[in-house]
């Protein structure tokens, strides 16, 4: 694989038959605080998007529910008509409430709503990767997902739908949907500090199936460690670059959807993300969340 930018560090990876790069950019952090409402310098907002496509970012993440509405409003607003190359990823599952909660709706006619308001925030005929969102705001949540699945499988064969992955999921709800549909992606919680998937990401990689770790810099609390801050002060750089870059070499098959409101902070990101590491660097990185 070629990187579609020499800026981007990672190259890219095949969704099925859609080519991005591994360097991504995930757009919840364009609405408000707590991902609810307008962000407060909705110009940054705007300008953070444009950046990202002229950097050669052809992943961005996100999700109706943000803001709700927010991001993906912000998105149109900035890209539409999209570049040829650029995949827009979103996620159904859950709503907002009032509150700022994140209430599960994974109902066939739930997910049926959802899949037509993406449509219509994102002003796209066909949304290219669709995740089924699993669990709650807690994490993942064993049972069955099959009725939730096969709802967006029967969108999928509408056309309304390209490619299908699963978020926040189990092992055995991954390997559930792979039983029903192919799948092109899972999203799940994975960073540094939090490494419960790394058999399944092994697993993933054999099978050509991407994996994209939310939260990848520990979302809401952002990634503490010893080893983390020896390393980044030997390479003269910060903890956030080498949790980034880490990931990105940790297997061929993970996916980077760092956010940002800050044009500047998404240069820094990427810059940091290129880094290379020695093998004890590595071993030591390795001792965290073990």
């Amino acid at each position: 694989m070629t990187n579609l930018s020499p800026t981007l560090p990672g190259g890219t990876w095949n969704l099925g038959d859609l080519t991005v790069s591994r360097f991504g950019y995930g757009a919840m952090q364009l609405a408000g605080p707590w991902v609810m409402g307008p962000p407060a310098d909705r110009s940054a907002a705007l300008a953070v998007l444009r950046d990202a496509v002229e950097l050669g970012i052809t992943h961005i993440d996100t999700s109706d529910a943000y803001g709700p509405r927010i991001t993906n409003e912000i998105i149109k607003e900035a890209l539409h008509p999209y570049p040829v190359r650029l995949n827009i990823v979103t996620k159904v599952g859950g709503n907002r409430d009032d509150q700022g909660g994140w209430p599960t709706a994974r109902e066939p006619d739930q997910l049926r709503k959802q899949i037509g308001e993406n449509l219509e925030s994102l002003g796209l005929n066909t949304l290219g990767l669709v995740n089924l969102r699993l669990g709650n705001a807690e994490g993942t949540v064993a049972g069955s997902i099959a009725e939730s699945f096969q709802a967006l499988v029967d969108m999928q064969e509408q056309g309304l739908i390209r490619h299908l992955g699963v978020s926040n999921a189990t092992p055995e709800q991954v390997a559930e949907a792979m039983d029903i549909a192919p799948i092109v992606s899972v999203q799940n919680m994975y960073n540094l500090a939090f490494r419960q998937d790394d058999e399944l990401i092994d697993l993933l990689n054999t099978q050509g199936i991407a994996y994209v770790p939310f939260f990848p810099l520990g979302g809401f609390s952002p990634l503490q460690s010893a080893a983390l801050s020896a390393v980044a002060s030997r390479l003269d750089t910060t903890p956030m670059s080498v949790a980034l870059s880490w990931l990105l070499q940790r297997s061929p098959n993970i996916l980077l959807i760092p956010g940002t409101s800050s044009p500047a902070h998404l240069r820094e990101n990427i810059a940091g993300a290129g880094l290379r590491f020695a093998v004890s660097d590595i071993a030591e990185l390795n001792t965290i969340g073990r």
